[in-house]
């Protein structure tokens, strides 16, 4: 009994933890940069070029290590011997450690650039996939009110049916428009889940983690004209102001390091006929490199040419950014228009004909066809509505993507 008892406490405690509530998050279109920000994994990584590059900036611009220097000899005819003891250091003979220090700032400013770039691409991807759950949800709600308005013309023309009114072919074939809103419906849901499964990740949540979206997505609006303030862009002037520097950088190298040496020595020798004698020194040694066989030149030109080929992709990455923000601007005028379209004209009038029809054949004038088509009819134009939405949407957030301007 006391092992029954046991199991049965255990079978009610799993009973109530499967009514728990899974635990859902909150998500909404404004709030997806700063979740972005806070909690993906490939941009907390992608942080770490920028301690990396801090790291290589503090190890540029430095002096080399000094030197000691020591030695030891011995006659081994005589006691005669010596020691030397010294130390040397290398200098430049030009500003080569300055443009070092320069060239490590740029590149930490180009490693902040290319988070910053991460971060636009994973709150553009974050946002779209929220547009489209949002609209899925909108299509899933316009069917429950046709699945109500068809479940109940079915019921209707069923109890007709029975009642010897209308023919029991016309009673099936509502049943089946029934239906098909049901299995449009499952297949919504099937687009719903994968587009919240590929949400999930960018945001930082679990898989097993519930989503509720809240709130709306933009309005439809055109935004206003404006420059462009793309990171990668930013990062990429960056690098060309670097690559200049580094022209700059291997020019200075074409001369080797002046090394300047300080050296002590002591020597025991014979000095006949007084016998053993110590001397000391104290001296001062200069090496000068001569530029005779290594100019550097060939460095020069590899960096000259990094220099020209960054140029050209800053064009070029110039053209694509006008080229995608005018599509996206062309795409959202386009949408616009049928939007407007589709609430002034094409709405109402599928409202008002399909009114019309149903009134109709519920006073035995009209069939039942042409009613199913008319619903149907109507039924597109609100999903068409509900797809240009998203598409102006999707297109906005490629216009913002593309010019930085969230």
């Amino acid at each position: 009994m006391k092992y029954l008892l046991t199991a049965s406490a255990l079978l009610c405690l799993l009973a109530h933890q499967s009514l728990i509530a899974a635990p859902a998050e909150i998500l909404s279109y404004q709030s997806i940069s700063s979740r972005v920000r806070s909690a993906n994994p490939e941009l907390a990584a992608a942080r770490f070029h920028i301690d990396e590059a801090v790291g290589l900036a503090s190890q540029t611009g430095r002096l080399s290590n000094p030197t000691f220097d020591t030695g030891i000899n011995h006659n081994v005819q005589s006691a005669e011997g010596g020691i030397e003891l010294g130390f040397s250091q290398k200098f430049p003979l030009t500003n080569r450690l300055a443009l070092e220090k320069e060239i490590g700032a740029a590149q930490i400013k180009a490693a902040e650039a290319e988070v910053r770039n991460a971060e636009r691409l994973l709150v553009a991807e974050a946002r779209q996939e929220f547009v489209k759950a949002l609209s899925i949800r909108e299509r899933k709600t316009l069917l429950k009110k046709q699945k109500q308005l068809a479940s109940e013309l079915a019921k209707f023309i069923s109890d007709a049916s029975e009642r010897g009114e209308i023919s029991s072919l016309d009673a099936a074939q509502a049943r089946l428009a029934a239906l098909r809103l049901t299995t449009e419906e499952r297949r919504l849901e099937t687009e719903e889940t994968a587009s919240l499964g590929k949400l999930r990740p960018i945001v930082g949540l679990a898989p097993g983690i519930a989503v509720v979206l809240s709130g709306n997505a933009p309005p439809i609006r055109l935004p206003a004209a404006a420059g462009f303030t793309r990171p990668d862009l930013s990062a990429a002037k960056i690098k060309l102001g670097a690559a200049n520097t580094g022209i700059a950088l291997e020019q200075a190298r074409r001369r080797d390091d002046l090394e300047a040496s300080v050296f002590a020595a002591g020597e025991r020798i014979e000095d006949a006929p007084d016998g053993l004698e110590n001397e000391g020194i104290i001296g001062f040694k200069l090496s000068i490199p001569l530029p005779f066989w290594n100019d550097n030149q060939g460095n020069i030109d590899a960096a000259t040419a990094r220099r020209n080929r960054q140029e050209q992709e800053i064009k070029a990455l110039t053209r694509d950014i006008n080229h995608e923000a005018q599509i996206a601007m062309t795409e959202m005028r386009q949408w616009a228009e049928l939007i407007t379209e589709l609430d002034s004209t094409l709405l109402p009038l599928a409202k008002e004909q399909t009114d019309l029809l149903e009134n109709a054949y519920l006073q035995g004038q009209g069939d039942l066809q042409s009613v199913l088509i008319s619903r149907e009819s109507s039924l597109e134009l609100l999903a068409s509505k509900i797809d240009a939405t998203r598409e102006f949407q999707l297109a906005l957030i490629r216009h913002q993507a593309a010019t930085g301007n969230p």
